[in-house]
């Protein structure tokens, strides 16, 4: 209750409901409803904990307007430099995008498949996933052993499957239309490491981030074909 005093002296009461704190902290004064805790709480709050300890609803309009921000941030920086450090040796050149753009496709819709089917994946699955994969295939290319991907998670060996199935198809796909396949060991390993590094521009970092699998999401929208199905469809890669 807060009581306002008028021009003329009188002391006018106006009710304005009770404070309520925030269901985080029970500290500072709630200012939004958050469907992640199920209840209102303060901005810092929300700041602090969004996809850290909360794990956030994908059309949550404080997650997406975050998200906007960080994104124009980063064009205003220029590319961050640390992506370019996994896999250092590895030159994805724009030529190289350009002419495996149906691979780069294929590989990110299995990566989109993996996450439809376990919606508990969360980005650093992806990337880690992705790491594992890329690494499979550099001591490939370089010694020409086959090495299966190091990880004993079951989430990870399941993207890596997804994966290997989609370049398994591809492969079988070239020989059917072409006869032979002219898919090397070295082009999978350049856009697994592609799609690394884009994975790394997309996602926010936090360990609840789900922003590269909803980029995933709306490039490949449920009951959507995989690939292009024709020549003048405009590319769906963005360059990181």
């Amino acid at each position: 209750m807060q009581i306002r005093r008028a021009a003329l002296g009188r002391e006018i009461i106006k009710y304005e409901g009770p404070c309520l704190s925030c269901a985080i902290c029970d500290e500072r004064k709630e200012k939004r409803f958050c469907p992640a805790a199920h209840g209102r709480i303060c901005a810092q709050c929300c700041g602090e904990q969004r996809e850290v300890t909360l794990d956030c609803p994908s059309d949550c309009p404080y997650l997406l307007q975050a998200r906007e921000h960080v994104n124009a941030h980063s064009r205003d920086l220029g590319s961050a430099p640390d992506r370019d450090d996994f896999f250092p040796d590895v030159e994805i050149t724009e030529q190289f995008v350009y002419e495996r753009e149906e691979l780069i496709l294929g590989l990110s819709f299995a990566l989109a498949k993996s996450a439809r089917a376990d919606r508990s994946l969360m980005d650093r699955d992806l990337i880690a996933g992705l790491s594992s994969l890329a690494q499979s295939y550099l001591t490939l290319v370089k010694s020409s052993l086959i090495v299966e991907p190091p990880t004993a998670n079951l989430q990870h060996q399941s993207i890596a499957r997804e994966v290997e199935t989609m370049v398994r198809e591809f492969r079988a796909a070239e020989e059917r239309h072409i006869g032979h396949t002219r898919l090397r060991d070295s082009d999978v390993l350049k856009a697994l490491v592609f799609l690394l590094r884009m994975s790394l521009g997309r996602t926010s970092g936090r360990p609840m981030s789900r922003a590269f699998v909803d980029f995933l999401f709306a490039q490949f929208p449920e009951k959507q074909p995989a690939l292009a199905g024709s020549e003048d469809a405009p590319s769906r890669i963005l360059i990181p």
